[in-house]
């Protein structure tokens, strides 16, 4: 008996030994338990008053949980990220589905409501949030610009060598949520187009309108130039984006022109988009309008909000900016 004893205090201190030094090791994080709960504020450690904490914040004070809730639903999605920096309370604020439901279902309503739920269910979990920061879509409140430089020989003049002139003009695209878009190709700066990119000013602007379509990050858009012999302008682009969500860059897949018959298209209000689907690059229906796969002025579109259009580095002259790099 004496020896079995004896044997077994050991095994029982090594145990007990081995659980101590387990204890020792992992280090307890009670704190972590408290992730993702809302736990209301209270009273600063060794005050003795007994009435409820109250927000030092004097906006908090003045503006009701209710009101707050109605100043952000009129806020644009991008301002919403912007408030949700300022504050906690703000934060938390923010993140009720109800602001990015409205903001996901209005960027895509050319794909219906249905096909929206279906699509968040099926790629983003359920999370209006997660779909409008993963989902690829086309900006509307600004312009995406591209910037093409090149070079041009000039006439000598007293001199030995010729002189060279840095050429400088740009492509302007504004997408409308309905499914149509505005294209300009001009010289002018974009603080000066901007006034000009609408509906009501694009027939003297010379501002012409199309159709697009977006799958997945994909653009397909078309226009018409309308004229004696009427031209096919075909665009492919790719979105993409310098951060989640952003969406503020596009590159050029193809620019395509070609000819078109008078009876295929009956004013300049048709979809064109669905007359020259499905066509081929090297495909025209007027013999006397080849069609072009052009290779320059393809450089990438960048995202210009309307808010930002007077202080863009776009505006930069030619001798300040000879050449201008998307990222």
């Amino acid at each position: 008996m004496a020896s079995d004893f004896a044997l077994a205090v050991p095994a029982e201190l090594e145990k007990a030994l081995r659980w101590k030094s387990v204890q020792y090791l992992v280090t307890q994080r009670p704190w972590l338990d408290l992730y993702g709960i809302n736990v209301r504020p209270v009273a600063p450690f060794g005050s003795v008053s007994r009435k409820p904490y109250v927000d030092p914040a004097l906006i908090h004070r003045c503006l009701p949980d209710e009101l707050l809730h109605e100043v952000f639903a009129r806020l644009a999605p991008y301002d919403l990220g912007r408030a949700s920096c300022v504050c906690r309370k703000w934060r938390y604020t923010i993140r009720n589905p109800i602001f990015w439901r409205n903001a996901c279902l209005k960027a895509c309503q050319v794909s219906g409501v249905v096909e929206n739920y279906k699509t968040l269910q099926r790629k983003y979990e359920g999370s209006w949030r997660k779909m409008w920061l993963l989902r690829p879509r086309v900006r509307t409140d600004g312009l995406y610009v591209s910037r093409n430089t090149y070079i041009r020989t000039g006439v000598a003049e007293w001199t030995v060598t010729n002189p060279v002139h840095v050429v400088c003009y740009f492509r302007y695209i504004r997408f409308f949520p309905s499914g149509r878009f505005l294209y300009k190709n001009s010289s002018q700066k974009v603080k000066d187009v901007a006034k000009s990119m609408n509906f009501r000013a694009c027939k003297t602007d010379s501002v012409f309108g199309g159709h697009y379509i977006l799958s997945d990050d994909k653009v397909e858009a078309a226009l018409l130039y309308p004229g004696a012999r009427p031209t096919v302008l075909r665009i492919r682009l790719r979105l993409r984006g310098t951060t989640a969500g952003a969406n503020n860059r596009m590159d050029m897949l193809s620019l395509v022109t070609s000819g078109v018959n008078d009876n295929e298209v009956r004013g300049d209000e048709e979809d064109i988009l669905g007359v020259v689907e499905g066509w081929q690059d090297d495909e025209t229906h007027n013999p006397d309008v080849p069609a072009v796969s052009h290779k320059r002025g393809l450089t990438p579109f960048v995202f210009v909000p309307f808010e930002e259009v007077e202080k863009s580095v776009l505006n930069l002259p030619v001798d300040k900016m000879d050449f201008f790099v998307p990222g």
